[in-house]
């Protein structure tokens, strides 16, 4: 396995820790193409294998998301930076279903710490999933269409829809995901009978059963815009997206847990706790 340099540490939000430590293993290939690399954080005690968090980065920019590992090295849980091929390159080289470069990067990255983790230490039966925002989606449709491969999936103020007209169904008047169909949001929005095959290939919210990976939503705002938020960045970071999405989960029989402010989930404190339950569980709880 080759290793390149490792990566300078990225501007964070909330979500991600002041200043990330450099990583045990740093720009490890999974592909060929230069945006195909993940960043391996092992914790420094204990002998393993580790489970682990996979933290996905941008799907319009290039670039790799690294959580607090000090939320997760105590309880012997590996963090890995995932960053994936873009629609932005996608576009570049006329893909015409831009978001198939970000989710197939995704699933390619799972396989990819397999049936790598005894080289890389780390509990292959105990690998979870998440991201922020943009970064969430690709975690969701993993734990959708491969969940035997994923213990859980941590969605933070995310978007877990490519559809249109659903999009405008949870948060009416919001604009988000192009070009994810080839195409801009009010084309999409006009051709949308017309993409639904294609919707219905990539998007979570159509891909869901029964036996989807338990997921938990998180969102730092409530149902009601704060003052000091723009609409547009309330819009797209609503709880009101988790909350339709979780409608169509337990429709579907699948476990899809949502907080946000005045609303807890039983069981779990957040979405860190609920990471940490699910891989150091011997039997995850749903």
């Amino acid at each position: 396995m080759r290793y390149l340099s490792l990566i300078a540490a990225l501007a964070l939000t909330s979500v991600h820790a002041a200043e990330p430590p450099k990583p045990t293993h740093g720009d490890v290939p999974y592909g060929v193409h230069p945006h195909q690399l993940i960043d391996i954080h092992l914790p420094p005690k204990g002998a393993g294998p580790f489970p682990v968090l996979m933290w996905y980065g941008g799907i319009w920019k290039a670039s790799k998301h690294a959580v607090d590992v000090n939320r997760f090295f105590p309880h012997g849980i590996a963090v890995i930076a995932v960053e994936v091929r873009t629609m932005e390159d996608a576009t570049a080289d006329k893909v015409k279903e831009p978001i198939s470069y970000v989710l197939e990067d995704a699933m390619s990255a799972v396989k990819f710490v397999c049936e790598n983790a005894a080289k890389l230490n780390l509990d292959p039966k105990h690998i979870a999933l998440g991201g922020g925002s943009q970064g969430a989606l690709p975690a969701l449709y993993v734990g959708c269409v491969a969940p035997e491969l994923v213990t859980c999936i941590a969605a933070y103020r995310c978007q877990p829809s490519i559809d249109p007209e659903r999009m405008q169904e949870w948060v009416p008047g919001v604009k988000w995901g192009s070009p994810a169909l080839g195409c801009s949001f009010e084309e999409s929005l006009k051709r949308r009978d017309e993409l639904l095959p294609v919707i219905k290939k990539w998007s979570p919210d159509w891909l869901l059963h029964k036996n989807a990976t338990p997921m938990y939503f998180e969102n730092e705002w409530g149902m009601t815009k704060p003052d000091d938020i723009t609409q547009n960045n309330y819009d797209v970071h609503s709880p009101a997206w988790a909350v339709g999405f979780q409608k169509l989960a337990l429709a579907a029989g699948a476990t899809c847990h949502v907080k946000y402010p005045d609303h807890p989930t039983e069981g779990y404190a957040d979405i860190w706790n609920f990471i940490i339950q699910q891989l150091t569980a011997k039997t995850p709880a749903p």
